[in-house]
C-alpha cells in the first residue's frame, strides 16, 4: 500500500520545481501581496505534543476564494534526540516536502513564503489543509525518524497570523545570532545545500560561518546539525580544502563541491564578491545586491520592497538577473545575515560600496553598518533617480565618490581614431559609467564618455 494512497493527488519528487502561474491558481497563501506570512518549527517536550494532530485556525482551503491570504505554518516536534538547534533544519524541509505534492508550489522561506495551489489539483480533491498536513507528517516521519511526535497547525486567520508572525521573527533573530562571532578561518568544514536544485539545477549553496545560505534560513550551525541528523540529505558536509584566495574567499573544497553538485556547470566561486565568480542563486534569496554603474556603487533590495528601486527596476526584475544558478557580474543573491557579516562583499568594498537600499532593509541591519557610512547610504526617502543618487552621494561624501576619480585616458593617435557615424554623438563627460555588467553574458566598458545614439544593434557573429 502506498504511503499516500488516500491523498487525491500524486506525491513525489517528480513534482519538485513545478511552477504554478496565477492564471492556473486556485489560491495563494502568503506571497508578495500580503504583509505577514511565516513558517515556524519549535521543539517541545514529548508530553506537550499530540502525535499526528493537524489543526486549522481560520478558513480551510475549500472556504477560500482566489486571492492571496496571510498564512502561517506552525509545526511542533518532539523526540528524545530533538533539540532547539534542529528547528531551522526541520523548518527548511517544509519547502521540499510541500513541493512533492502535485499542483502545490512552495517558494522562499521563513517570513517570505509563497504557496500556490492550482485549480487542477483542487478539483481532484486537494481541498483541505488536513490532506497537506498528512503528507508533511508522513514525509517527516519517514525521512527524519528522530521526530517521535509531530503536530502541524495551518493558520489563515489574519489576527492569529499577525500575532504569530511577531513571535516567529524573534525566533529567527535568536537563531541567527548564535553564529555571529565564529569566523570562516576558525573551522575546517563548510556545508552545502541542494534544497533548491529542483528550481535551479546549477545552484548549490556554500554555507560558512560568515556567509549564511542565500535564503537566510540555514546557518553554519544549522548545516552541521542537518548533516549529522541526515547524512544523505540535501544539506551535507563539505571539506573546506585549501584557501586559494583569502581576500576573495576562494576555497578548493567549495570549488570541488560546486563542480560535483552542478554537473560541472559551476567550477569556481568567490564567496566575498559580486563580481568575477560570484556565488550562484536559486530564487529563495532574501535580497539582491545589484551594480549601479552610473555611480560605481551597489544597491540592495529585499523581497518585501514593492516599489521600483533607484534604477527604476523592481525586485522581481533584478531577481531574475541572478536567479537560476547563474554567475552574473554585479547581480548577487544575499541573506540579511550575510549583510551583518564582516565578510559582506568584502572585496567590492563592503558597506563602503553600498549606495542605496530601502529604508526598511537599512533599519534591519543598521547596527552592522559602519557609523561613518550609515547616513551616507541613500534610501527611497532620499532619492528616486540615478541623478538624485549621484548628487546625494557627493553631498554626503560617500566613500564611493573616490571611485569616480578615474585616471586620465590618453587620446589615441590621429591614425588610430575610429570613424564615428554621423547619427551618433560622443560627448566628454564626468566618469559616471565605468563597467556595466549586462545580464546574459555581455560586458560593456565605457570610460570618460557619454554616448548618444539613435540606434544600437547587438548582433552575434558566427565566425
Amino acid at each position: 500500500m502506498s504511503m499516500f494512497e488516500d491523498i487525491p493527488v500524486e506525491v513525489g519528487v517528480i513534482y519538485e520545481g513545478e511552477r504554478i502561474r496565477w492564471a492556473d491558481t486556485r489560491l495563494e497563501l502568503g506571497g508578495p501581496r500580503v504583509d505577514h506570512k511565516f513558517e515556524l518549527v519549535r521543539a517541545k517536550p514529548l508530553e506537550e505534543v499530540e502525535d499526528g494532530e493537524i489543526k486549522v485556525i481560520g478558513p480551510d482551503i475549500k472556504d477560500l476564494e482566489k486571492r492571496s491570504y496571510p498564512f502561517g505554518i506552525f509545526i511542533e516536534v518532539a523526540g528524545k534526540e530533538v533539540e532547539e538547534g534542529l528547528e531551522g533544519v526541520i523548518e527548511r524541509r517544509i519547502h521540499e516536502y510541500c513541493n512533492f505534492i502535485e499542483g502545490f508550489m512552495h517558494v522562499n522561506q521563513r517570513y517570505d513564503i509563497q504557496l500556490r495551489l492550482n485549480e487542477k489539483s483542487y478539483k481532484k480533491g486537494l481541498n483541505t489543509f488536513n490532506l497537506i498536513g498528512k503528507v508533511l507528517y508522513r514525509l517527516y516521519k519517514s525521512e527524519l525518524p528522530i521526530l517521535e511526535k509531530i503536530r502541524i497547525t495551518f493558520i489563515t486567520d489574519k489576527e492569529k497570523v499577525d500575532e504569530m508572525y511577531d513571535t516567529a521573527i524573534k525566533v529567527y533573530e535568536q537563531r541567527d545570532a548564535r553564529a555571529r562571532g565564529l569566523r570562516d578561518e576558525d573551522v575546517e568544514e563548510f556545508y552545502g545545500c541542494n534544497l533548491c536544485q529542483s528550481f535551479a539545477p546549477t545552484h548549490s549553496c556554500i554555507i560558512t560561518p560568515q556567509r549564511f545560505a542565500n535564503c537566510g534560513a540555514i546557518s553554519w550551525f544549522d548545516g552541521r546539525a542537518a548533516a549529522r541528523v541526515d547524512p544523505k540529505g540535501p544539506i551535507f558536509t563539505m571539506p573546506k580544502g585549501e584557501c586559494l584566495d583569502p581576500e576573495r574567499g576562494e576555497y578548493s573544497g567549495a570549488n570541488e563541491s560546486l563542480k560535483k553538485n552542478t554537473m560541472g556547470e559551476i567550477t569556481r566561486v568567490w564567496l566575498y564578491t559580486a563580481f568575477g565568480y560570484p556565488h550562484t542563486s536559486c530564487g529563495c534569496f532574501e535580497a539582491v545586491a545589484f551594480y549601479i554603474p552610473e555611480v560605481e556603487g551597489l544597491g540592495i533590495v529585499h523581497r518585501g520592497f514593492k516599489e521600483p528601486t533607484v534604477n527604476g527596476l523592481p525586485f522581481s526584475t533584478l531577481a531574475d538577473s541572478t536567479a537560476g544558478g547563474r554567475q552574473v557580474d554585479g547581480f548577487h543573491g544575499v541573506s540579511f545575515e550575510y549583510m551583518r557579516s564582516p565578510k559582506f562583499l568584502k572585496v567590492d568594498g563592503g558597506w563602503d560600496r553600498v549606495v542605496w537600499m530601502p529604508e526598511s532593509a537599512k533599519e534591519r541591519v543598521k547596527d552592522f553598518i559602519p557609523h561613518d557610512v550609515v547616513d551616507k547610504i541613500a534610501t527611497e526617502k532620499n532619492v528616486s533617480t540615478i541623478e538624485q543618487l549621484a548628487a546625494f552621494l557627493q553631498e554626503k561624501g560617500h566613500p564611493v565618490v573616490e571611485r569616480w576619480k578615474a585616471p586620465p585616458v590618453e587620446a589615441p593617435a590621429e591614425e588610430e581614431k575610429a570613424e564615428v557615424p554621423a547619427e551618433a554623438e560622443a560627448l566628454v563627460a564626468a566618469p559616471l559609467l565605468t563597467t556595466a555588467p549586462v545580464a546574459g553574458g555581455f560586458k560593456i566598458i565605457l570610460r570618460n564618455a557619454k554616448i548618444r545614439a539613435k540606434t544600437l544593434r547587438v548582433r552575434y557573429r558566427k565566425d
